[in-house]
This record gives C-alpha cells, sequence and structure tokens, in this order.
C-alpha cells in the first residue's frame, strides 16, 4: 500500500459539497487515519484483507480434503480448551487445543479410514478451562448450527457437514438502481399460529412479494438467537442461520429461487450488540468478562441488557469481518442492512440523547470513532471484494457522511434509513385533525435528506408494527377493523378514512421520501392487529406471531383493495424509476387547501388530503408540456375508491406560468373541451378530496 496518509483521497469534494462540514475536517482526517492505518496493518500482519476476511474457513471446527477436522479458537483468558462431543463419548480432556501466539487455540484431529472423526449431525462443545480452574462448556463462536430441543432451555452446537450441501444454480441480480424492499421475518410468514419455515417462505411467500412488484427481500431474525421474542436481535450465534425454519440448506435453497425470480436479498445483520447467554452465546467465552467485549459498564448496553463489542480489539474485527464475508459468499446474501448503527457510532449509544441537526453533535469525544472505523473496513471490504453488494444504516442520528464513500471520508455505506418519517406519520394521525394537516410540514419531513446520500423511504416498518404500537392501519380504523372490513357491509366514514388515508401516504412516501422504499410485511395490505411473539407475558400465544396473508385472498373483504394498490405503486415505479431520479420537484404545498403537488421522473403526483374537499377549479403547474393521462388513481374501484375519476379522459397544458413552473394544468369538475380532428380533448383535470393522481404526458412513450 502506498505511504499512510491522514487525510482522504477525496476529502476535498466532500467539504465542497457540504461547506458546514469544513471546521470539522481534522475530525475527517483522524478518522480516516485510523481506518487507514488499521486496514494497513490488516495487509501486512495476515496476508491481506481477503485472507483476514476468510477466518471462517480456519476458525471454529472445519472440515479438511482428507476427511480430518482442524479447529481453531481465540480465548485469551483460557488456561486450556479442549474440544468435547459424541464422537468421543464427552470426555472433557482427551482433544487438548495447542496454544499459539495472541490468545489463539488450535487442533487437529486426523481421518480416520478416510472418514471425517466428527461425524455429521453430532454434538460438540468447546470445554475451556477458566482461570479459576473451573470447566466451562461453551458454544463455538464459530458456530454454524446450533439447535435446541423442545425439552431444554439452551441450545446446542451440531457439526454441520452433510455429503451434499445444496449448490447454488442462479446468478445473484445485477445491482439495482430502484430498490423496493420488503422487510420480512420468515417464522411470522404464515397465517398459521406457528413457526413458518424456510420452505414455506420459499415456495409461498417468495411468490407474493414478486407478483406485489418488490425486488429485495429484507431478512430479519436470521442470525441465530436463542430469545424468540427478541425479533432476531439478541444474537447468541452469528454464524449460524437460524434452526428453527429450517437447515442451513433450506436458506440457501430460499435465497437461490430469490435469485430466480430476480430479487435481492439483504440480510438484516446485528454487530451492535450481543446477546448475553453465556451457556450459548458469547458472552465470558473464555471465562472473563470481556474476550469479545469491553470489560465493566462499556461492555454492557444498559437498556437492551446485552454486551457490546470491543471494536478496537485485532480478533473482534477478524470475526465480524468474516461474519460479513461468510454470509455473502455461503450463503449468497447480496448485502446488508446494519442494525443499531446509532448505538455504535456513540458512546452515549443515543440513550437519553436527542439529535438537533447541530454538526457538533456528530464530532468529538462522544463519537466512537473504534466502532466508526470497524463500519467504514466492513464497507471497504464489501465494496472491494463484493462491489455488487448493498449496505444500509440504520441510524436515527443523521451522521453526516454516513453514506458517502469512505475514499470521501464518509462511512461507505450505500443508503440509510429515512426514520423521521414513520414517527411524522405517528405524530400526525395521533395528535391532529384531518384539517389541521400541515402540508409543508409533511413535505419538509419527506424531503429533508443529506445532500447526495441516498435514503430509504418508508411509511412504517417492523417498529410500528410491534405490541404496544400501532401500524397506520390500525391507527387509522382501529377496532372498525373487526367489523366493517367485509364488502358486505356499508362503507363507514372511519373504514373510508383509513382506506383513502393509507394509500395516499404510502405513495407519497414511496415518490418523495427518498431513493428507496420499504414494507413491513403485512402492511402493504393493512394488516389488523400488532405483532407479539409468544412469551410468558401472552401464555406462550402464537396468535399474534403470523401474518394472515389469506385476508387479502377473501374477495369479500376490503384489505384485497389496499393490497392491489400497493402492487400498482410498485409496477409503476418499476415502470419509470422515480426512485432512481433526482429528487422531486415540489411546485405546491397549499395550507388551506391541503394540495401538494410535484413532479419527479417525468410524471406529476398529485395530492388532495383534504377530508371533504374536492376542487373542481384548480391549476397545478408543470415542466414539461404536452398532453396527459392518469396512470394512477387512488380513488378507481379495484383501490376501494368511489371511482369520481374518467380514465379515458386526456389533459392538455397551457403555456401558463404556475408556481415558477413555465406551463401548468387547470383541475376543473366541469371540464372544459375541444375538438381536434373529430376526437373529444380534454385539459381539465377534477380531484376529488382525500384523492392521490399520478399523471404522465402521452406526447413521451414509456
Amino acid at each position: 500500500m502506498a505511504a499512510a496518509s491522514t487525510e482522504p483521497p477525496r476529502l476535498k469534494q466532500l467539504l465542497e459539497r457540504d461547506p458546514y462540514l469544513a471546521p470539522f475536517r481534522t475530525d475527517f482526517q483522524r478518522r480516516y487515519s485510523l481506518f487507514y492505518n488499521r486496514l494497513k496493518n490488516i495487509e501486512e500482519s495476515e496476508g491481506g484483507l481477503d485472507k483476514f476476511t476468510k477466518s471462517y474457513k480456519t476458525f471454529g471446527v472445519n472440515q479438511l480434503a482428507d476427511g480430518g477436522i482442524y479447529c481453531k479458537e481465540w480465548a485469551p483468558g483460557a488456561e486450556a480448551v479442549f474440544l468435547a462431543g459424541d464422537f468421543n463419548g464427552w470426555n472433557p480432556s482427551s482433544h487438548p487445543y495447542k496454544k499459539l501466539e495472541y490468545g489463539k487455540w488450535e487442533l487437529f484431529i486426523p481421518p480416520e479410514d478416510g472418514h471425517s472423526p466428527v461425524p455429521h449431525g453430532s454434538k460438540l462443545k468447546v470445554v475451556i478451562r477458566a482461570q479459576n480452574g473451573a470447566l466451562l462448556y461453551r458454544i463455538s463462536p464459530w458456530a454454524r448450527y446450533v439447535v435446541r430441543d423442545e425439552d431444554k432451555v439452551n441450545y446446542d452446537w451440531v457439526h454441520w457437514n452433510p455429503p451434499q450441501s445444496y449448490i447454488h444454480k442462479n446468478p445473484s441480480p445485477k445491482r439495482l438502481k430502484s430498490l423496493r424492499i420488503y422487510e420480512s421475518h420468515v417464522g411470522i410468514a404464515s397465517p398459521e399460529g406457528k413457526v413458518a419455515s424456510y420452505k414455506n417462505f420459499t415456495y409461498n411467500v417468495l411468490p407474493r412479494i414478486k407478483d406485489l412488484g418488490y425486488n429485495c427481500v429484507q431478512l430479519m431474525a436470521i442470525m441465530e438467537h436463542a430469545y424468540y421474542a427478541s425479533f432476531g436481535y439478541q444474537v447468541t450465534s452469528f454464524f449460524a442461520a437460524s434452526s428453527r425454519y429450517g437447515t442451513p440448506d433450506d436458506l440457501k435453497e430460499m435465497i437461490d429461487v430469490a435469485h430466480s425470480m430476480g430479487i435481492t436479498v439483504l440480510l438484516d445483520v446485528v454487530h451492535s450488540h450481543a446477546s448475553k447467554n453465556s451457556e450459548d452465546g458469547l458472552n465470558q467465552f473464555d471465562g472473563t468478562d470481556s474476550c469479545f467485549f469491553h470489560s465493566g459498564y462499556r461492555g454492557n448496553h444498559q437498556l437492551w441488557d446485552s454486551r457490546l463489542f470491543d471494536y478496537a480489539n485485532w480478533e473482534v474485527l477478524r470475526f465480524l469481518l468474516s461474519n460479513l464475508r461468510m454470509w455473502i459468499e455461503d450463503y449468497r446474501f447480496d448485502g446488508f442492512r446494519f442494525d443499531g448503527v446509532t448505538s455504535m457510532l456513540y458512546h452515549h449509544h443515543g440513550i437519553g440523547t436527542g439529535f438537533s441537526g447541530d454538526y457538533n453533535e456528530y464530532f468529538g469525544l462522544h463519537v466512537d470513532e473504534d466502532a466508526l472505523c470497524y463500519l467504514m473496513l466492513a464497507n471497504h471490504m464489501i465494496n472491494t471484494l463484493h462491489p455488487e453488494c448493498i449496505t444500509i444504516a440504520e441510524d436515527v442520528s443523521g451522521m453526516p457522511a454516513l453514506c458517502r464513500p469512505v475514499a470521501e471520508g464518509g462511512g461507505g455505506f450505500d443508503y440509510r434509513l429515512a426514520m423521521a418519517i414513520p414517527d411524522k406519520w405517528i405524530q400526525i394521525i395521533k395528535e391532529l385533525k384531518d384539517e389541521d394537516w400541515n402540508m409543508g410540514n409533511i413535505v419538509h419531513t419527506l424531503t429533508n435528506r443529506r445532500c447526495e446520500e441516498k435514503y430509504i423511504a418508508y411509511a412504517e416498518s417492523h417498529d410500528q408494527a410491534l405490541v404496544g404500537d400501532k401500524t397506520l392501519a390500525f391507527r387509522l380504523m382501529d377496532a372498525e377493523m373487526y367489523t366493517n372490513m367485509s364488502v358486505l357491509m356499508p362503507l363507514t366514514p372511519v373504514i373510508d378514512r383509513g382506506i383513502q388515508l393509507h394509500k395516499m401516504i404510502r405513495l407519497i412516501t414511496h415518490a418523495l421520501g427518498g431513493e428507496s422504499y420499504l414494507n413491513f410485511m403485512g402492511n402493504e395490505f393493512g394488516h389488523p392487529e400488532w405483532l407479539d411473539f409468544p412469551r410468558i407475558g401472552n401464555n406462550e400465544s402464537y396468535h399474534y406471531a403470523r401474518r394472515q396473508f389469506n385476508l387479502t385472498e377473501d374477495d369479500l373483504l376490503r384489505y384485497k383493495f389496499l393490497n392491489a394498490f400497493d402492487r400498482d405503486m410498485n409496477k409503476l415505479e418499476e415502470r419509470y424509476g422515480w426512485l432512481a431520479s433526482p429528487q422531486a420537484y415540489v411546485s405546491e404545498k397549499h395550507e388551506s387547501n391541503k394540495v401538494i403537488a410535484f413532479e419527479r421522473a417525468g410524471l406529476i403526483f398529485i395530492f388532495n388530503f383534504h377530508p371533504y374537499q374536492s376542487y373542481v377549479d384548480y391549476r397545478v403547474g408543470i415542466e414539461t408540456p404536452g398532453k396527459y393521462k392518469i396512470l394512477l388513481d387512488s380513488d378507481a374501484g379495484e383501490y376501494g375508491g368511489h371511482q369520481r375519476l374518467d380514465h379515458n379522459t386526456e389533459y392538455f397544458s397551457e403555456e401558463y406560468p404556475h408556481n415558477y413552473r413555465p406551463n401548468s394544468i387547470m383541475v376543473r369538475k366541469k371540464q372544459v373541451t375541444k375538438v381536434i380532428n373529430w376526437h373529444i380533448q380534454l385539459f381539465m383535470v377534477y380531484i376529488p378530496s382525500r384523492v392521490a393522481l399520478v399523471l404522465h404526458t402521452m406526447d413521451i412513450p414509456k
């Protein structure tokens, strides 16, 4: 590598783009220096980043070509290390590891008559002799498969080495310009009250995702977690795919089938903390309070009751970077959504801290630059070795440059979640009457993002579906969802309002809120009730740990309308690509009329949020002159609307400037007509109340 540099090669471009960052130049230099020097040390001491991040092939228990077994662990606090299991009658001392430098231990077990001495499916434990002489039976941090018998509390480590592993048949999809993400949880992906399987997701859910127009699935709770109700965020085995849904090969098949459908698959990766479990987790693996984590107070998350990684530790970097590499190369994941990034970035972990946007909040001693350096290394590794992969940061703080390249001094992520958007919709619905909705505030929230950083917009995610919170549909319609969602029942004002606003909120978020869009499974059709996993507090019930996809298949229920609108909204984006287009030009955000109008990707989006006022004489400014037709109408009958618009109508622009646009179209209920070539041509538009319209010029074929 070239001589060390304290300044990112393209920092100048970053500071020119955002001059407010100029006072923090030395912070960017220090951060990049830390990244650069750690990368340089890896290259020089470990034979390169490529070799360093392939450590999952040597650590843990690995099968050799000759049938032998090679084992390696990092346990710096151990006095001795042994391997015990079914293969040696659980003898705790017959297979001792050899002590190496820097707290590493290794063991080679020769083949027996050309066969592995540790059979596939047999149980294992690493036995640690602690400094106090106690023998601790542990699961290897690198274990690939762990299972729990129904009559047991803890998980068991099972050696996974089948005679024939699943072979991927389909290449990964090319990197997408427009991401339409379906956030999913395999275990709840069934109407039945049980833990659903990888097989169920493969053959029943993936076709549904494809039909809905989503091109990316983001999988939660895949990394093994002993506590099901943790939603997968209390990880116990980082290299093991959760066995409660099936085998590793079942997951590989699921991803392969998704790829055959052109669906990108992302993993919700949890590197921000780890479960406190010691019997079947990382905690106290070598008998000490530290090992993978900070010791003492700093190593514990006070709100999550979990352990916090020491990102400055060489072996922690090996472990976490290799973990990412394994999920990409063994399972063929196409990238990651990094959970809990805010907690990683700051020593205060975001606890009791608000973020106003003042840049001083993002620089200084309160920033955990070791954690930030790890994220830079992770993104650098992924971008270098697998440039087709995507990374997403879940950061509520708004850390500047988090989604700019590492070469600019940024964090290297491709996208960040626009976490203010769902909070805004909740606040509006919860606190304001419809007449008091502030159009300017809605537009500001949807468009307020850092320059040239890509955002994933969403109206709601899994957070809003959890027990204790409410989905948009449930906030809008509440108890009437139990009684009035049948088409055989009269359309009540509550259900009518809920259905119309649900569509409008999702479309304006999709079209205006970012460069990607995310939906949590079931929310596309207004899934009723909340999400609650089996636990002592609900008598271990699975009643709310499921997704009732069957509701959309019942022609007598109104859920089908929301489902159809979500599908057609995605299909329209697929056709015109507004997510990959420059940010929208908002020409109108009229407070008293409750109208928002904007242009993006050559389309005109018009939203009338007024609860009762329909406009019969209204002008909307546009950039491109021409003849326009309706492409999407939330008031259409197939979407549960009132069918107040004629979709055969053609609308003509006028060379009449309006709202700083050179042209405009008029909005009138009684449309003015003119005869051209014996055909009736209309250039007026009628916008009913609580309706969203998307128009496109017919002069530009698409």
